[in-house]
């Protein structure tokens, strides 16, 4: 075959290529579109219950409800009897963000258990329970709340190798494409990285499921546990992943002329899989969340990607070690910028408040990611303004510093991927914020009156407490005098008596209380119902901190 005839083949090949890089991007765009359509806004958290944590009450629900900050979609709902007999919760309807159970069987004396496990629009399980008695109190039946740490482990892990994948596998592939001209070093590495990454997304498919249902490592094979994972929104983020690493790696086995479009496409799809799911993307706005974990994102995959690459063509001081530093020199900039950026809108709407970087799980990871992060951006800092000149000029020794140089940020870039993956068990304060602005309700039963009682906010500090009394089979109650009394002797405080007043609404209100410190209380209303008649109704209540 002749050589005009060979490179018409490799031209035909590289368009035709082209136009699949092209239709891989748009079906991740597709993808994309349709996980974000149907997302709501906030890591779901548990508002209010019917019947209270805690409630006694004279017979059976006819039904249970559970309602959370945001739509939720059930996943396990259990109710255990006071034998420790766990009854299947099959039959309920969404309204809202309520989850209307229905309670399928006459329920005898004694503590139940209503468990319930149900999955957030960010893609994360949320799950717990709450107690309530008929007719007395008994031992509460056990449930088992022990966290699963080989499930945690290998969760955490694969989100780490899935990091890997797209991060220095499909990055790498990028920087191969696009910065490293002809230089291939580095191109083992990357292909192993985006391996690594197909094996870490398809597992945690299966991972995310388990995590869903609550079930055991020993269940992975059982292929509800796979359909679970793939519905959530994070079934979304393996689908675009799968599709961004297999991109990644036929950049690398491609035709060179079509291994800069491949890559492009991959690298889009690298933001696109992580702005599919997750906290951060989650939030509120999501005009303005969504894009910024895309460039997040896709910034990271740009710097880190190409360090492996640069660092293995500086040691074997190729031809195209030189040209290829100085591209990622010029490049560097901006997309640093951009990363610092958008990392910066997404930590402070996650936040929210300086105060949360100390007293959540989450603000804590986050401080020891910036910890992390400044050690790395002056590392880059140095390299860029003081040995890359050198370097570029042929320094040999200052080219052996920059490898080592670059084979530190490798070790520091690892360890943010690990602290960065410690947050899929960490709701964000901006998350926690929103549960703890919900009011606590808690519903009082007895013989000769009852009341509706709501704490707004539901958490330690000034609160307003409003209640609507009624007799004991919810008739209406005029009663003349209501005072609320706030006890909790496990911590020495005696009780806290205020007096009720009537707006009008038909309601009683205390403004103006304080509640000092979070936990269990007792809470007990007095009814004076007439001159010669007071009735005393109690029960507990749980305060968030």
């Amino acid at each position: 075959m002749s050589t005009t005839s060979l490179l018409q083949t490799a031209c035909m090949t590289g368009k035709r290529t082209g136009r699949l890089a092209v239709g891989l991007l748009a079906v991740i765009v597709f993808l994309a579109s349709l996980a974000v359509s149907d997302q709501a806004f906030a890591h779901a958290a548990l508002i209010k219950t019917d019947p209270a944590d805690g409630a006694v009450l004279a017979q059976g629900p006819a039904q249970f409800s559970l309602t959370f900050s945001e739509p939720v979609s059930p996943l396990v709902l259990t109710l255990v009897k006071p034998d420790g007999k766990p009854v299947p919760l099959t039959a309920f309807r969404l309204s809202d963000q309520t989850v209307e159970i229905d309670n399928p069987q006459p329920l005898k004396s004694g503590t139940h258990v209503l468990s319930w496990r149900v999955i957030s629009a960010d893609g994360h399980p949320v799950g717990g329970s709450l107690l309530f008695s008929i007719g007395a109190p008994s031992e509460p039946p056990a449930v088992s709340e022990a966290v699963d740490w080989p499930l945690r482990s290998a969760i955490w892990a694969s989100k780490i190798f899935l990091y890997v994948g797209l991060f220095l596998g499909v990055g790498g592939a990028f920087a191969l494409a696009w910065l490293a001209g002809s230089a291939r070093a580095g191109q083992r590495f990357v292909a192993a990285a985006i391996l690594s990454g197909l094996v870490a997304s398809s597992l945690s498919l299966g991972l995310q499921g388990l995590d869903a249902l609550g079930a055991p490592l020993s269940h992975l094979a059982q292929s509800v546990i796979w359909r679970t994972g793939l519905g959530t929104s994070f079934g979304w983020t393996v689908l675009v992943a799968l599709i961004a690493l297999g991109l990644g790696l036929l950049s690398l086995a491609g035709p060179r002329a079509t291994a800069k479009p491949l890559a492009l496409a991959g690298l889009a799809g690298v933001g696109i899989a992580l702005a599919a799911s997750g906290h951060a993307s989650a939030a509120e706005p999501q005009w303005l969340t969504r894009p910024m974990v895309f460039l997040h994102g896709v910034c990271i995959a740009s710097w880190v990607g190409a360090l492996v690459p640069l660092g293995l063509a500086l040691k074997g001081q190729s031809a195209e070690a030189t040209p290829f530093l100085r591209r990622f020199s010029w490049a560097i900039l901006p997309v640093v910028a951009v990363l610092a950026a958008a990392g910066t809108v997404l930590a402070v709407i996650q936040v929210q408040t300086p105060a949360a970087l100390v007293d959540t799980a989450y603000g804590r990871l986050l401080l020891i990611k910036l910890g992390l992060l400044v050690f790395l951006f002056t590392l880059a800092a140095v390299n860029r303004w003081k040995l890359t000149a050198s370097a570029e000029a042929g320094s040999t020794e200052v080219q052996r510093r920059l490898v080592r140089s670059i084979g530190v940020e490798m070790l520091i870039v690892l360890a943010i991927f690990g602290v960065a993956a410690g947050w899929r068990f960490t709701p964000p304060p901006r998350a926690l914020a929103i549960a703890a602005a919900q009011p606590v309700s808690v519903h009082i039963h007895a013989l000769q009156a009852m009341a509706d009682l709501n704490f707004t906010p539901g958490h330690a500090g000034p609160v307003v407490a409003s209640m609507v009394i009624m007799s004991g089979d919810f008739g209406p109650l005029d009663a003349k005098e209501v005072t609320l009394v706030l006890s909790k002797p496990d911590s020495g405080i005696e009780p806290l008596k205020r007096t009720a007043t009537k707006p009008g609404d038909g309601s009683w209100r205390v403004d103006n209380l304080v509640i000092p410190v979070p936990g269990r209380w007792t809470v007990r209303i007095d009814i004076l119902v007439s001159d010669f008649q007071m009735v005393k109704i109690e029960a507990p209540v749980d305060i968030r901190p």
